[in-house]
Protein backbone atom coordinates (compact mmCIF):
# COMPACT_ATOMS: atom_id res chain seq x y z
CA UNK A 1 0.00 0.00 0.00
CA UNK A 2 1.14 3.45 -1.18
CA UNK A 3 1.44 6.45 1.32
CA UNK A 4 -1.35 8.25 -0.67
CA UNK A 5 -3.82 5.65 -0.36
CA UNK A 6 -3.46 6.30 3.63
CA UNK A 7 -2.46 9.67 4.42
CA UNK A 8 -5.10 12.56 5.50
CA UNK A 9 -4.94 14.74 2.13
CA UNK A 10 -4.46 18.83 2.44
CA UNK A 11 -3.64 19.05 6.85
CA UNK A 12 -3.60 22.58 8.10
CA UNK A 13 -0.22 24.16 8.35
CA UNK A 14 1.55 27.32 9.63
CA UNK A 15 4.24 29.22 9.43
CA UNK A 16 7.19 30.20 11.65
CA UNK A 17 5.83 33.10 11.97
CA UNK A 18 2.56 31.91 13.38
CA UNK A 19 1.50 32.61 17.21
CA UNK A 20 1.79 29.46 19.14
CA UNK A 21 -2.34 30.28 19.99
CA UNK A 22 -2.72 29.93 16.48
CA UNK A 23 -1.23 26.48 16.27
CA UNK A 24 -3.23 25.38 19.43
CA UNK A 25 -6.39 26.79 17.68
CA UNK A 26 -5.55 25.01 14.28
CA UNK A 27 -5.19 22.00 16.33
CA UNK A 28 -8.49 22.53 17.57
CA UNK A 29 -10.07 23.15 15.02
CA UNK A 30 -8.93 19.94 12.85
CA UNK A 31 -8.94 17.77 15.93
CA UNK A 32 -5.30 16.61 15.71
CA UNK A 33 -1.98 17.03 17.92
CA UNK A 34 0.60 17.77 15.21
CA UNK A 35 0.73 20.93 12.45
CA UNK A 36 3.11 20.90 10.05
CA UNK A 37 5.44 24.15 9.79
CA UNK A 38 5.60 25.44 6.00
CA UNK A 39 7.65 27.89 5.05
CA UNK A 40 4.55 30.23 3.64
CA UNK A 41 1.46 29.29 3.30
CA UNK A 42 1.63 29.65 -0.49
CA UNK A 43 4.74 27.14 -1.20
CA UNK A 44 3.58 25.20 1.97
CA UNK A 45 7.41 23.36 2.07
CA UNK A 46 7.85 21.72 5.23
CA UNK A 47 10.45 23.55 7.71
CA UNK A 48 8.98 21.93 11.00
CA UNK A 49 6.56 20.40 12.94
CA UNK A 50 5.09 21.79 16.11
CA UNK A 51 2.70 19.25 18.30
CA UNK A 52 0.39 19.80 21.33
CA UNK A 53 3.48 18.78 23.72
CA UNK A 54 5.81 21.33 22.16
CA UNK A 55 3.01 23.95 22.95
CA UNK A 56 2.89 22.65 26.50
CA UNK A 57 6.69 21.70 27.19
CA UNK A 58 8.74 24.06 25.04
CA UNK A 59 5.83 26.95 25.34
CA UNK A 60 3.95 26.86 28.51
CA UNK A 61 6.11 24.85 31.04
CA UNK A 62 9.09 27.65 29.46
CA UNK A 63 7.09 30.56 30.59
CA UNK A 64 6.41 31.17 26.68
CA UNK A 65 2.89 32.58 26.22
CA UNK A 66 0.39 32.52 23.50
CA UNK A 67 2.00 35.46 21.28
CA UNK A 68 5.50 33.24 21.01
CA UNK A 69 6.25 32.35 17.45
CA UNK A 70 6.38 28.90 16.70
CA UNK A 71 10.11 28.90 15.40
CA UNK A 72 10.87 28.72 18.78
CA UNK A 73 8.97 25.73 19.68
CA UNK A 74 9.09 23.47 16.68
CA UNK A 75 11.15 20.46 15.51
CA UNK A 76 13.12 22.25 12.82
CA UNK A 77 13.90 19.82 9.85
CA UNK A 78 11.49 16.65 10.72
CA UNK A 79 11.65 13.33 8.65
CA UNK A 80 9.17 13.26 5.89
CA UNK A 81 7.22 10.28 3.35
CA UNK A 82 6.58 10.86 -0.19
CA UNK A 83 3.38 10.00 -1.56
CA UNK A 84 4.71 7.12 -3.10
CA UNK A 85 6.45 5.57 -0.50
CA UNK A 86 5.14 2.19 0.83
CA UNK A 87 3.89 2.28 3.79
CA UNK A 88 5.96 -0.07 5.64
CA UNK A 89 8.67 2.72 4.84
CA UNK A 90 6.12 4.73 7.33
CA UNK A 91 5.73 2.48 9.92
CA UNK A 92 9.83 1.98 10.17
CA UNK A 93 10.45 6.00 10.49
CA UNK A 94 7.96 6.08 13.03
CA UNK A 95 9.54 3.56 14.64
CA UNK A 96 13.26 4.54 14.37
CA UNK A 97 12.49 8.17 14.93
CA UNK A 98 9.77 7.27 17.66
CA UNK A 99 7.14 10.09 16.22
CA UNK A 100 3.52 9.54 16.06
CA UNK A 101 3.25 12.02 12.64
CA UNK A 102 5.00 12.06 9.55
CA UNK A 103 4.15 14.76 7.02
CA UNK A 104 4.05 13.94 3.15
CA UNK A 105 5.70 16.13 0.69
CA UNK A 106 5.96 16.10 -2.76
CA UNK A 107 8.78 16.49 -4.79
CA UNK A 108 8.93 19.74 -4.25
CA UNK A 109 9.24 19.69 -0.68
CA UNK A 110 5.43 21.10 -0.30
CA UNK A 111 3.35 19.21 2.55
CA UNK A 112 0.38 17.18 0.58
CA UNK A 113 -0.51 15.07 3.62
CA UNK A 114 0.14 13.56 6.68
CA UNK A 115 0.43 10.30 8.27
CA UNK A 116 -0.51 9.49 12.10
CA UNK A 117 -0.19 6.71 14.20
CA UNK A 118 -3.73 6.12 14.36
CA UNK A 119 -3.74 5.69 10.14
CA UNK A 120 -1.90 2.54 10.49
CA UNK A 121 -4.27 1.58 13.46
CA UNK A 122 -7.54 2.24 10.95
CA UNK A 123 -6.22 1.61 7.70
CA UNK A 124 -7.65 -1.66 6.72
CA UNK A 125 -4.66 -4.69 5.70
CA UNK A 126 -2.35 -2.10 6.81
CA UNK A 127 -1.56 -4.42 9.70
CA UNK A 128 -2.82 -6.69 11.52
CA UNK A 129 -4.89 -5.99 14.79
CA UNK A 130 -1.37 -7.47 16.75
CA UNK A 131 1.17 -5.99 14.43
CA UNK A 132 -0.33 -2.45 14.91
CA UNK A 133 -0.18 -2.99 19.00
CA UNK A 134 3.71 -3.72 18.93
CA UNK A 135 3.94 -0.67 16.55
CA UNK A 136 2.37 1.33 18.61
CA UNK A 137 4.67 -0.06 21.72
CA UNK A 138 7.59 0.57 19.78
CA UNK A 139 6.85 4.12 18.88
CA UNK A 140 6.04 4.89 22.36
CA UNK A 141 8.76 3.03 24.72
CA UNK A 142 12.41 4.27 23.96
CA UNK A 143 13.33 0.82 25.18
CA UNK A 144 11.88 -1.42 23.05
CA UNK A 145 12.39 -2.50 19.35
CA UNK A 146 10.00 -3.81 17.13
CA UNK A 147 10.24 -7.55 17.72
CA UNK A 148 10.78 -9.22 13.22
Amino acid sequence: MRVSQMMTPDPACCTPESRAQDAALLMKEHDCGSIPVVETLENRRLVGTVTDRDLAIRGLAAGKGPNTPVRELMTNDPISAAPNDEVEIVREVMVAQQVRRVPVVDENGGVVGIVAQADLALEDGAASDQEVGRIVEAISDPKRELAE
